[in-house]
C-alpha cells in the first residue's frame, strides 16, 4: 500500500476528497473517476487517478479506460508502440469497441493515419465489430490527408456493417457526407446524402456548404429550401456567405432579408458576425447601403459594433467606400478603438477610387507611424492613388522601395497601378518597358491599363503593341478589340481599323453586356442594360433622355459617335449612345427622385467618352450631383465638371 499513499499524495485535496470519500456504490465511484479525468490538465493527475483505478478494480473496465485513453489524447500524450497510452491498452483483456475506437482516434488526431488503419485491422482480426465513431474517427482521417480512395474503402466497410439506412450510423453518415465534401467529390457526397435514411441538420448543411463552395448555388438552394423550417442559424449564414462569395449579391441580400422575417425562420434563429460580414460585402459589391443602418443595430446588440469589433469595422469602412459615401467610412474608421491593415487598407483605397489623393496617402502616412504594416491591398491602394492625381515621382519612389522597405513583393495588381500612372501622364514608353519586364508573368490587367493610357493620348503604335498581349491572354474580350479600333479610327488608321473590325466578326465574340443600376428609397436595386427599353417607365425615360438631349445639343454637346464601334449610320449611332445603361439610369432617377436628391449609379464596365461628357453636361443643366462608379473608380460630376479632371 506504500506506493498507492505515495502516488495518492499530491492529488489536489478537493480530488482527493472526492476519491476517498466513504463507501461509494461501484457506479458512484465509476461516475466520480470519470468526473476526474474531465478535470485533468497534465500527466501526472492522470496517472495518480490511474493508480486509484488499479485499486479498485476498474482496470479491466473498458469504459473507464476509453475515457483514461481519450483523455490521454486531449493532453497531446505520444502514441507509440511503447508509450504509456498504448501500455494501457496493450494491458487490457478483452478491449470493446469503444477501446479500440478511442486508440484509433488518438492515432488520426496525432496524425498517424496508417497507425490508425493498422489499429482498425487488428481490431477486426480480433472479431471485434466497429460501431459508429469508429468509422467517424477513420473518415477525420481521410478528410485530413484528402485521401478519397481510402475514404471509399472505409464507406465499404461502413456499409458492410449495417449501412447508412440504419440509424446507427447517422453520425457516420454525416462524416462520410463532410469527407467526400471537403475532398471535392461532390457527386459522390450528394450519393450519400440520397441514400441516406436518416438525415438531420448537419447533413444538409455539409452539402449545401460543398456546393456553395464551387458556386453550384442553385443545388445549394435547391437543398437549402429542401430543409424546410428545421434551418438554423448555422444554415442561413452558409447560404448567405455562399452568394456573396459567388458574387451573387441580390440573391444575398434577398435572403438576408428572408432570415429577418420571423414567418421565415421562426423564433430562435440569431445572425451572427460572420453572417453580417457576409452581407456587408454584397452591400459593397451592389453599391447599395439599404441594410447599412440594419447591419449597424444588429452587430451592436450582438456586442460586435464597429467600436469594438474590426472585423465588422473594417468591413462597413469598404461598404460605404464602395457605395460612394466615402466620408461615411470614414466617420466609421474614425469611430473605430481597434483597427488593422484591412481597416487602413479599405479606408486608403476607398479615398484613392474617389479621388481624393492627398486624403489617402497621408492616411498611409499615418499608418507608418503605428505598428500595423501595410500589405499587398495598402500598396495597390496608394498607388491607384498616385495614378489617379498625377503622382508620378511618388508612385515611382513608393513602388521602388515597397520591397525593400515593408517587405511587399509588388505583384502583377501594383504593375498594373504603374502602368497606369505612367500611362496617364504620358510617359508612355516607361510604361510599355515596365510591362515587358513582366513578359514571364504576362498579365492582362498590365496591358489592358496600357491600352487605356494609348487611348488618352492617341499613340496607335503602343496601342497594337498592347492590344497584341491583350488578344492572346484575354482572346474573347471584345471591350479590347472595341478600344483597339477606337483608337486606330481616331488617328486616322483606317485600314488597320478595319482589320481589327473584321477580327471581331471572326471571333464572332460579344461585349460583356454593359449594366448600370440605381438604388431606390425603399432600397430596391433597379438595372438597366445597354439597349434594353423593358423597363415598366421606358417611354417615360425616352422621354426624359430626349429632353435632356435637347437642352444639352443647346449648350454645344455633340454625340461622341467614336464610342460606337458599328459600321452604320450616325443616326444609328446616336441611338446607340442615347440607349447606354448609365444614361437610362440617369433618366430614371431624374423621374423617380426629388431634385435635391444625389443620384448615385453604379456600373459594370468602365464609362465611355460620350457617357463622361454627357454626365458632365447633365449635372450642369439639371443641378444635380451626379456619382458614377464604374470599374476603375468614382466620378463625382457637380456643375458640369468631374473629380477626375477628364482623366480616367
Amino acid at each position: 500500500m506504500r506506493p498507492t499513499r505515495v502516488a495518492l499524495a499530491v492529488v489536489p485535496p478537493h480530488l482527493f476528497r472526492k476519491l476517498t470519500s466513504q463507501t461509494p456504490t461501484y457506479d458512484q465511484q465509476q461516475h466520480r473517476i470519470i468526473t476526474l479525468l474531465t478535470q485533468c490538465t497534465n500527466i501526472t493527475n492522470i496517472k495518480q487517478i490511474h493508480a486509484h483505478i488499479y485499486i479498485h478494480g476498474f482496470h479491466q473496465n473498458s469504459y473507464i479506460l476509453t475515457k483514461l485513453i481519450r483523455t490521454l489524447t486531449r493532453l497531446n500524450s505520444p502514441f507509440h508502440i511503447h508509450s504509456y497510452p498504448f501500455a494501457i491498452f496493450r494491458n487490457t483483456h478483452n478491449p470493446n469497441s469503444f477501446l479500440w475506437t478511442a486508440m484509433i482516434r488518438a492515432h488520426v488526431l496525432q496524425h498517424r493515419i496508417p497507425d490508425s488503419v493498422y489499429c482498425y485491422n487488428s481490431m477486426r482480426r480480433n472479431c471485434i465489430a466497429p460501431n459508429s465513431f469508429t468509422f467517424c474517427a477513420l473518415l477525420k482521417g481521410c478528410t485530413m490527408t484528402r485521401d478519397t480512395e481510402f475514404g471509399r474503402q472505409v464507406h465499404g466497410q461502413l456499409v458492410k456493417f449495417g449501412g447508412l439506412r440504419s440509424t446507427l450510423f447517422l453520425n457516420a453518415g454525416n462524416s462520410l457526407v463532410d469527407m467526400f465534401v471537403k475532398c471535392g467529390e461532390l457527386e459522390c457526397a450528394r450519393k450519400v446524402f440520397d441514400e441516406m435514411s436518416v438525415r438531420d441538420v448537419v447533413t444538409w448543411t455539409s452539402l449545401i456548404v460543398g456546393y456553395a463552395g464551387v458556386g453550384e448555388m442553385e443545388f445549394a438552394r435547391e437543398l437549402f429550401d429542401g430543409l424546410g423550417g428545421g434551418k438554423d442559424g448555422f444554415v442561413w449564414g452558409c447560404m448567405i456567405t455562399g452568394y456573396a462569395q459567388n458574387a451573387r449579391p441580390k440573391e444575398c441580400l434577398e435572403l438576408f432579408e428572408m432570415m429577418l422575417t420571423p414567418d421565415w425562420v421562426g423564433v430562435g434563429v440569431e445572425v451572427d458576425e460572420y453572417t453580417l460580414a457576409s452581407v456587408i460585402s454584397a452591400c459593397a459589391q451592389l453599391g447599395t447601403t439599404k441594410y447599412a443602418t440594419c447591419i449597424r443595430g444588429i452587430a451592436e446588440r450582438l456586442g460586435s459594433g464597429p467600436e469594438t469589433n474590426v472585423v465588422i469595422g473594417s468591413g462597413l469602412v469598404d461598404m460605404y467606400s464602395k457605395c460612394g459615401k466615402v466620408d461615411d467610412a470614414f466617420e466609421v474608421f474614425r469611430l473605430m478603438k481597434e483597427r488593422n491593415v484591412y481597416t487602413y487598407s479599405s479606408m486608403i483605397l476607398g479615398f484613392a477610387v474617389h479621388g481624393r489623393a492627398n486624403a489617402a496617402m497621408q492616411l498611409f502616412y499615418d499608418m507608418e507611424r503605428t505598428d500595423i504594416r501595410p500589405n499587398h491591398v495598402t500598396f495597390v491602394g496608394v498607388l491607384t492613388a498616385c495614378s489617379h492625381a498625377g503622382m508620378v515621382e511618388e508612385g515611382r519612389r513608393l513602388f521602388g522601395t515597397m520591397e525593400e522597405t515593408y517587405g511587399v513583393s509588388p505583384t502583377a495588381d501594383h504593375y498594373t497601378c504603374m502602368v497606369d500612372l505612367l500611362g496617364r501622364s504620358g510617359h508612355l514608353e516607361e510604361a510599355l518597358s515596365l510591362a515587358n519586364s513582366l513578359e514571364s508573368h504576362p498579365h492582362g490587367g498590365v496591358w489592358g491599363a496600357l491600352l487605356g493610357a494609348c487611348n488618352i493620348h492617341n499613340n496607335p503604335d503602343i496601342a497594337v503593341i498592347a492590344a497584341g498581349h491583350l488578344f492572346e491572354l484575354e482572346p474573347n474580350g471584345m471591350g479590347n478589340y472595341i478600344l483597339l479600333f477606337n483608337i486606330l479610327a481616331s488617328a486616322g488608321e483606317w485600314d488597320k481599323a478595319v482589320k481589327v473590325q473584321n477580327l471581331m466578326k471572326d471571333k464572332g465574340g460579344k461585349k460583356f453586356p454593359a449594366c448600370s443600376w440605381v438604388e431606390g428609397k425603399k432600397g430596391h436595386v433597379n438595372e438597366f442594360f445597354a439597349g434594353d427599353l423593358t423597363h415598366p417607365r421606358s417611354n417615360e425615360i425616352r422621354h426624359v433622355l430626349e429632353d435632356l438631349l435637347y437642352k444639352l445639343e443647346r449648350h454645344g454637346y455633340q454625340p461622341n459617335f467614336a464610342s460606337v464601334s458599328y459600321d452604320i449610320c450616325d443616326e444609328d449611332k446616336r441611338e446607340i449612345l442615347m440607349a447606354h445603361s448609365e444614361k437610362l439610369a440617369l433618366a430614371f432617377e431624374l423621374l423617380t427622385t426629388e431634385s435635391d436628391h444625389t443620384i448615385r449609379i453604379m456600373k459594370n464596365l468602365r464609362i465611355c467618352e460620350d457617357c463622361h461628357v454627357f454626365m458632365s453636361g447633365a449635372s450642369k443643366i439639371t443641378k444635380r450631383e451626379i456619382v458614377v462608379r464604374d470599374t476603375t473608380r468614382f466620378h463625382y460630376f457637380h456643375d458640369g465638371l468631374c473629380s477626375c479632371g477628364n482623366f480616367w
